[in-house]
């Protein structure tokens, strides 16, 4: 799936916010996600057979699962995410937190306009390889986001989403002196955000 190479309809911030839903759905964590040609390719730990009763010895059983999702895995997960928006917010212990941290950092992603994405994520940390190719050179970039990176994201989504609303219906553009501003979205300590490998 390579979104920036004739597939105008999907961005990173959408395709991950749904392949985070889904994933938390399923209760997985540490994941590793890689971009495929034609689609991604997940691995993560999920708890299996556990029981949550409060006289309960049974811990579960921890196993790694990998998932394929291919380009019509992706459009509908995404269709099932819009039709699930306005219903509340995600519960139960981790409801939410692939789903918000994978749109944030899709969005930031977006910006960059990488070839691929290769990411992994540990105790709510992530880092992120972007291979950025061109005609003349090819590279990739290392970005860490740490949880609160994450979470400072995640709070400035409102506001965001409101200039992005704003930009969009407008129906002529704001003077230069008036032009919403769009804050910076890469992670905040420099030295973790671009360091090229």
């Amino acid at each position: 799936m390579r979104i920036y190479e004739g597939s105008p309809r999907q961005d990173f911030e959408e395709v991950f916010r749904s392949i985070g839903a889904f994933l938390d759905g399923r209760g997985m964590k540490d994941i590793l996600l890689l971009e495929v040609p034609d689609g991604f390719v997940v691995q993560g730990l999920v708890t299996a057979g556990g029981s949550a009763g409060a006289w309960s010895d049974t811990i579960g059983t921890v196993t790694k699962e990998t998932l394929t999702f291919v380009d019509d895995d992706i459009a509908k997960f995404m269709e099932e995410a819009v039709a699930r928006r306005g219903g509340g917010a995600p519960t139960g212990p981790g409801a939410g937190n692939h789903e918000r941290a994978l749109r944030v950092m899709g969005r930031w992603m977006d910006e960059q306009r990488p070839h691929d994405v290769f990411l992994f994520e540990q105790e709510g940390a992530y880092v992120v390889r972007l291979h950025h190719a061109g005609q003349a050179s090819s590279h990739h970039t290392l970005a860490e986001f740490t949880r609160d990176d994450i979470q400072g994201l995640v709070a400035q989504g409102p506001t965001l989403r409101g200039v992005k609303s704003a930009v969009a219906s407008a129906p002529v553009p704001p003077p230069p002196s008036e032009a919403p501003t769009s804050p910076d979205t890469t992670p905040a300590d420099p030295d973790q955000a671009g360091s090229e490998g």
